[in-house]
C-alpha cells in the first residue's frame, strides 16, 4: 500500500539529516506503529508522507509511494487531491488544530466540502455517521458545539472522525494520546482497533511511548537520530529487542514490580 524508499531529509537550518536514509512498508488493513524520542525524526517522516514537508526549507531524495505513486516528489495539486480523500491525518493537539469560530460539525465536514460534490443535507448526513462511528454521545449536539465546548478526549473523537469521514485508506495518528489521561487514552487506543476491524483503513501510529504502541499495532519500527534501528512484529521486539536503543525504551516502560520498587 504506502512504501517509503531510502527517505532523506535535511532542513537547511540543520547540520545533521531528520530522516537518514529509511525504509518502510505499510500493508493493507495493518497499524504499524513508528516509536522514538523527541527529535528521532518520527514527525518528519509523518509529514513527507502527508505531504506538509515545508520543501523550500529543506533538502529531501527518496520516494514515498502510495500504490505505486510517488508522493514525495508530486506537485502540490497533485497531493491535494490525495490527501484528505486517500491519507487522513490525526494530530497531537486538537484544540489547536481547530478553528476555535467554526462549529463541530462544519469542521468535520471540511473534507467533504473539497473532494466531492455533494449538498449540504448528504454532508452533514456523512458528518454525523463519522461522528456516531468514533463513538461521540449525542452527535447531532456536538455538531452544533463550538471547540471550547468540549473536552479534550471529545476534541480528539472529533479529529479522528474529520479524518475518516470520506473513508480514506491510509490514517496518520502523530502522538493523538499523548495530551489526554490514562483512561480516556485507553478509550481513544480501542476506537482506533474497532475502527480498523471494521473498516479495514491501514494506519500509521507515531508514538514515543512504547507500551501504547504495544496495546494498538500489530508491527513496529523504532527510530533514532533519523535512523530507522529496529523493525519487526510487536510482541517480538517488545519481549526481545535487538538494538541497544530499543532494549533502553523497553527497560524504561514503568511495570507493576518496578512501580512498588520506586515507592519502597
Amino acid at each position: 500500500m504506502l512504501e517509503i524508499r531510502d527517505l532523506h531529509v535535511k532542513f537547511h537550518n540543520s547540520t545533521r539529516e531528520a530522516v537518514g536514509g529509511i525504509s518502510l512498508t505499510i500493508r493493507d488493513g495493518e497499524i504499524l506503529g513508528l516509536v522514538g524520542e523527541s527529535g528521532s525524526g518520527k514527525t518528519v517522516t509523518a509529514m513527507s508522507v502527508a505531504g506538509l514537508l515545508p520543501r523550500k526549507r529543506c533538502d529531501y531524495s527518496g520516494e514515498i509511494l502510495l500504490d505505486g505513486r510517488d508522493l514525495l516528489h508530486s506537485r502540490r495539486a497533485e497531493l491535494r487531491k490525495l490527501h484528505g480523500r486517500e491519507i487522513g491525518v490525526v494530530f497531537q493537539e486538537p484544540m489547536s488544530s481547530m478553528d476555535p469560530l467554526m462549529k463541530i460539525g462544519h469542521q468535520v465536514e471540511e473534507v467533504l466540502l473539497i473532494h466531492t460534490d455533494l449538498n449540504r443535507e448528504a454532508r452533514k448526513r456523512l458528518a454525523l455517521e463519522a461522528m456516531e462511528a468514533v463513538e461521540l454521545e449525542n452527535p447531532a449536539e456536538v455538531y452544533e458545539k463550538y471547540p471550547h465546548e468540549l473536552s479534550g478526549g471529545m476534541l480528539q473523537r472529533v479529529m479522528i472522525a474529520a479524518a475518516i469521514v470520506i473513508k480514506p485508506r491510509l490514517l496518520l495518528l502523530d502522538e493523538p494520546t499523548t495530551a489526554l489521561d490514562v483512561t480516556i487514552q485507553a478509550q481513544i487506543l480501542e476506537l482506533l482497533k474497532k475502527l480498523n476491524r471494521e473498516s479495514g483503513i491501514s494506519m500509521l501510529f507515531i508514538s514515543h511511548n512504547l507500551n501504547v504502541v504495544r496495546k494498538l499495532c500489530g508491527r513496529v519500527a523504532v527510530m533514532q537520530r533519523g535512523a530507522l534501528v529496529e523493525e519487526g512484529d510487536t510482541e517480538s521486539v517488545f519481549h526481545n529487542p535487538q538494538h541497544p536503543y530499543t532494549q533502553r525504551l523497553v527497560a524504561a516502560i514503568p511495570t507493576r514490580r518496578r512501580k512498588e520498587e520506586t515507592y519502597e
